[in-house]
């Protein structure tokens, strides 16, 4: 089926009634995925109504707590929103305020399974951030988070987990009879890029691709195939002598790949936290006389505050930081002349509508055709 606005989604055609629920800290991208369903569903011939389930996790004075779901859900096919890393939300235990640790997001997630169990017709996850993400393989006499929490919620009965541009997407081989569906949004993240900065010119002479170590290729790789510019590479030279917070401290990162002199720079990474290695590598690039360096992460974090990056840009080391908007972002990070949001709602509706449907996400998985199509559109605008 090609899809479009008048098509993706007909509750006549559906598996099963379409319901969401916009767990704590996602209300807002919920709201929006909402609306673009009830407009589709309006477009189809259906009369409007709202797919958001009302559902909580209230909290006792001890910390306990439990999964209420306050309308009937029978029958449906249930659609289950969460947001791991939404450090925002909190809860008071003893009398303090505590801040939700991904822990407490997935337990909470665990307690609105219980609650649908037995009633919804499927239960699908739709957790942008995988919980455990970053603790993907073992080493030694490690615990495996992901991969356990991934088996954990397919013996509660969750049919299909969707995520968003995992650390490591190989982790669903710990899951290989539920589903499993890594999504990433290169179209979305070069439309706001274009958008953004019209003059940037996507050739090999004025743009290259940098990944920001070995890890982040696969990303990077394919933006650099689909511009048809050139990719180099930084990898991570690391002490593996000593041990810092778990991990061998990085000593520098090392560059491969050809001259990005005069060039503008994009670099892809899956998520920005302390920001220490993107901030490097800007400045690495700088000194490789790179024209703009543009920078994007699906999950900007910014565990360690925003003041160095404010810094790299007074400095022009940094000239623009593309993020999703899967997680909380800071409202400082949002003010920031620096940052530029990729609005991922319409996606993830789409994403969600073919679910339903039962039909292939082929044409939301593969989004070449709709990259030529910008490309081909951006260089008639700048011919213009």
């Amino acid at each position: 089926m090609q899809i479009s606005a008048e098509n993706i989604f007909n509750e006549d055609t559906s598996v099963a009634p379409l319901r969401l629920i916009a767990m704590r800290g996602t209300e807002e991208l919920g709201e929006e995925i909402n609306s673009y369903l009830t407009h589709w569903a309006e477009l189809s011939g259906h009369k409007p109504h709202k797919y958001l389930v009302n559902a909580e996790c209230p909290r006792f004075s001890s910390g306990d707590g439990k999964g209420m779901i306050k309308e009937s859900i029978r029958g449906a096919d249930l659609f289950i929103l969460i947001d791991v890393g939404n450090y925002n939300c909190t809860y008071n235990m003893f009398g303090k305020v505590n801040m939700m640790s991904p822990d407490d997001h997935f337990e909470d997630l665990k307690r609105i399974i219980q609650a649908a169990s037995g009633k919804a017709h499927r239960i699908n996850v739709i957790m942008p951030i995988l919980y455990g993400g970053r603790q993907h393989r073992r080493n030694y006499r490690e615990s495996l988070d992901c991969a356990f929490a991934l088996q954990e919620l397919q013996a509660m009965g969750v049919d299909n987990i969707v995520t968003f541009d995992a650390h490591d997407g190989r982790v669903n081989n710990a899951v290989p009879l539920m589903g499993f569906d890594n999504l990433m949004p290169y179209y979305q993240v070069l439309k706001k890029l274009f958008r953004t900065f019209p003059d940037i010119i996507p050739d090999r002479d004025h743009l290259a691709v940098i990944s920001p170590d070995v890890g982040a290729m696969h990303r990077n790789m394919y933006y650099a195939s689909v511009l048809g510019v050139d990719l180099g590479m930084f990898y991570k030279r690391r002490d593996f002598s000593r041990m810092v917070n778990g991990r061998n401290p990085i000593v520098a990162h090392e560059y491969l790949g050809n001259s990005v002199e005069g060039k503008d720079v994009f670099v892809a990474d899956d998520i920005i936290s302390s920001g220490d290695s993107m901030l490097d590598i800007a400045y690495e690039l700088k000194d490789r006389n790179a024209k703009r360096v543009f920078a994007y992460a699906t999950y900007a974090l910014f565990a360690h505050g925003l003041d160095a990056f404010d810094k790299a840009y007074a400095e022009g080391k940094i000239d623009g930081i593309l993020g999703t908007n899967l997680t909380y972002r800071m409202p400082e990070l949002k003010e920031r002349p620096w940052f530029y949001e990729v609005d991922m709602g319409k996606y993830v509706s789409y994403f969600i509508a073919s679910l339903n449907q039962d039909v292939s996400v082929g044409a939301v998985l593969d989004p070449m055709d709709k990259i030529k199509k910008l490309l081909e559109k951006f260089k008639e605008e700048q011919q213009a």
